[in-house]
Parts: structure tokens; sequence; C-alpha cells
């Protein structure tokens, strides 16, 4: 689908030009159907006859003389004109026969739709992945600046062809008079992008007449305004490329330039570093704003998909209700630590529990070391109590845990009066339960 826009519009010129055939009328019914997208809301239309009725409007004239059979009339003017006494007078409708050829190219008009088309591709590939939506964009820009030169080499032929191959024509210095279609187009190609892009080889002779001078004047142009938007292009694409690392880098050169100026030490702003490094991986991103801007409905399947597995480790909540669930996996909190953090300290009052979704921590007691690891919990029953913490746990390594603060619960629990009164039954008959 991407590239039958351009071949048509290819395969158009290439026949009306070259080979001297006209445009298939069948074709006149790709553009009924084309018509299914005519409105500006870009609402599909399936009616019948408002389809016809917007195709008669709009491009039906320009396809029937599109498709108008100019090489049956040439070939049956020629047979008819060869046995004519004048030859002046057969030269002249000859002439006046082949310039009707480019009726053909009415619809090429038809490349504004072809533009649209390649926007709608990248609009549908950017849904999916940066990479495809580029490949598309270079892609189409590709194909516009073949199409330019395609246009531009078939009328590199046509001028000559009007005027029957003089003796000083490029076509007949070359001795392509008898050569195939696809030689001469080769060579039409070839000479316009030579003017195009400004090199001498390939049109080396200067124009013969005034009107190839114009047409020489006009490749160069538009080699430039080709050149021009290549480049505009180039640097688009160049500065769409990865946002999120590139304001990464520039968030990470804005603090290092705070903390040269707050002269902090060096192994602390390596410790900084290294924690923007683990908690963003190199891609800068506002999760609260993506959170906030998401409904409710969505952010639920987010952290359930995240943080369900956690939290069904936790006696606290399992075999709870699912929107206890729902409710609790709505309050967590993303965190980071790196290796040697203090997560939390011992006699310290506590007003959060972790949940470790990947990393290793060590838990410190007076008597004992217990090490923690993915999928594991401690603080849990800080979150009910606000008691002090009996353990320290510092992270063995870099660590990506969500946390639950007391606030965020008891506000979950104020909907839920019946699990608010079972969960505290449990602290009462368990007072030294867990570590706190």
């Amino acid at each position: 689908m991407l590239t039958s826009g351009c071949s048509q519009m290819f395969s158009l010129t290439f026949c009306a030009i070259f080979t001297g055939h006209g445009v298939d009328p069948n074709r006149v019914k790709v553009s009924q159907a084309s018509s299914l997208r005519s409105c500006p809301s870009q609402e599909a239309i399936l009616d019948i006859k408002r389809i016809r009725v917007s195709y008669l409007r709009t491009w039906f004239i320009p396809d029937v003389i599109a498709a108008f059979p100019i090489g049956y009339i040439l070939l049956f003017a020629d047979l008819q004109y060869n046995s004519d006494d004048n030859p002046s007078k057969t030269n002249k409708m000859m002439r006046i026969l082949m310039f009707v050829r480019i009726l053909s190219l009415i619809r090429l008009a038809r490349v504004s739709r072809l533009v649209r088309f390649f926007n709608e591709v990248e609009k549908v590939s950017n849904a999916n992945l940066e990479v495809v939506r580029l490949f598309f964009r270079i892609l189409s820009l590709f194909m516009m600046i073949f199409l330019l030169c395609h246009w531009n080499g078939c009328i590199q032929y046509f001028v000559p062809m009007l005027e029957e191959f003089p003796s000083d024509c490029w076509v007949r210095k070359e001795n392509l008079m008898n050569a195939t279609v696809i030689v001469k187009y080769s060579w039409g190609v070839f000479r316009a992008l030579s003017q195009m892009i400004a090199l001498s080889y390939g049109s080396m002779d200067a124009p013969t007449n005034y009107v190839e001078m114009w047409i020489v004047m006009v490749s160069m142009v538009s080699g430039c305004i080709m050149y021009t938007v290549l480049v505009a292009n180039a640097t688009t694409m160049i500065a769409n490329i990865d946002p999120a690392a590139k304001e990464y880098k520039s968030k990470m050169s804005r603090l290092e330039h705070y903390m040269t100026f707050m002269k902090l030490p060096p192994e602390l702003q390596l410790r900084i570093n290294n924690y923007y490094q683990a908690r963003y991986g190199g891609k800068w991103f506002h999760e609260k704003d993506v959170m906030e801007t998401v409904s409710s409905a969505l952010k639920e399947q987010i952290m359930t998909a995240m943080c369900s597995r956690l939290l069904r480790k936790v006696p606290l909540f399992q075999e709870r209700e699912e929107n206890f669930i729902n409710a609790v996996l709505l309050k967590l909190r993303y965190e980071v630590f790196l290796e040697g953090d203090a997560i939390v300290q011992r006699n310290v009052p506590g007003d959060r529990m972790f949940f470790i979704d990947h990393g290793q921590v060590v838990m410190e007691t007076e008597s004992e070391e217990t090490e923690l690891c993915d999928g594991d919990f401690f603080g849990e029953t800080c979150i009910l109590t606000k008691g002090k913490h009996l353990a320290t746990v510092k992270a063995l390594t870099d660590c990506q845990c969500f946390s639950l603060s007391w606030n965020n619960f008891q506000e979950v629990l104020e909907s839920f009066p019946d699990v608010q009164k079972d969960l505290y039954k449990m602290v009462q008959l368990n007072s030294d339960g867990g570590i706190v």
C-alpha cells in the first residue's frame, strides 16, 4: 500500500512520455475507490451514492482526460497521414497530436494525496515504534525525491521528441534512437539528476535552444529545492531521534553544573550520577505526569502488571477483595536505592513498607543478618502501628522498590472499614509479629 500511490504516478508519466500508450481506463475505478476518504474529517464513507457523487464532482473529468487513448490516435494518424502528399502538414499534425499526449499527466495532481498518505502512514507508525516511524519518513522522502527526478527525466526526453529529434539533440548524440525504452529512460533520469545536483558529467553539452535552456535552469532550481528539503528533513529527523535520551543528557548537564557550583565531593557526585542512571536508565520521563494523564482504569492495569505479584506475597494482603488490592496498588510509589544505601535505620520510627521489585538487601538486627531479594518485603507493621524499626536494612545492590506509606494506607482503610477492623485485630493478637 505504501508504494501504490508513487508507483501510479511513476507508471503514468513513464507510459505517457516514453511508450506513447494511454492510461488504462480501468484505473478510473481506483480513483472512485479513493473517494472513500474524501471528507475533511477523514471519516470512512461507505455509501455508494455519496462516493459516486463525490467522484463525479472531483476527479471524474481529469481521469477521463487522462485515460483518453492518445496512443491509438497517434497510430491511426500516422497511418492516415503517411499517404498524404503534403509532408509539412503531416509533420505539423503529428507534432500537435504528440503534444496532446501531455494531457495524460493531468492525474499527476494527485501527488498531494500521495503526500497526505505518507503523513498518515507516519502517524500510524508513530504509535508503534520510533524506528518504524523513522523508516517510513526516510522512505517517503527518498520516494518523493525519486519522483521529482523521474518527472524531470521524462521532460528531458519529451522536448526533443516534440521536435522530432533534431540532429543536435542529446538523444541522437547518445545514439539512442533505436534503443529500448529502459535505456532511453535511464539516460533521461541520468541527465536530469546530473543537472539537479549541478554536476557537469552527464550534461556537458550546452543547451541547443531556449527550451532546453529553460529545462536546465528549472532542473537546477528544482535540484536546489530538493537539496534544501533533504537537508531540512535530515536535520529534523536527527533532532527528533530519541527525545527522552536527549532530555536526560540535558538534565544531567544541568546537574553537573549544579554539583560543580555547590562544590560537592567527587564521591558524592559519582553517587548522584549513578542514582540518576539507575533511576531513569538514560531516558528522562515524568512518571507522575504519565500516571496523571491516563484514566483510572489504565492506571489500575499498569500498577497491577507491575506490583500485583509483590502485594500478593504479603500475609496482610492475602485473600483480600480485588477492590481493596487495586486501591492499595494505586498508592504505591516507585523508589530506587544504590548499593550501600541504608533504606531504614534501626530504632527509627517507620512510616513506610517496602516491596523489593529487583535487587538484594540485608536486614541487620542485634543477633542476625537476613538477606532479602526480588519479591520480598519488609517494614509491614510500620503501616499499621508507625512503630520503630527493629532492624537496619541496607542495599547490597542497586534496588528498585515500591513503597507504601502509613498515610496512604490509612486513606485506603477508611474506604474499607471491614478490612481495617480485621487488620487491627491481627495486630492486637500478634503485637510482635514482623520486623518493625
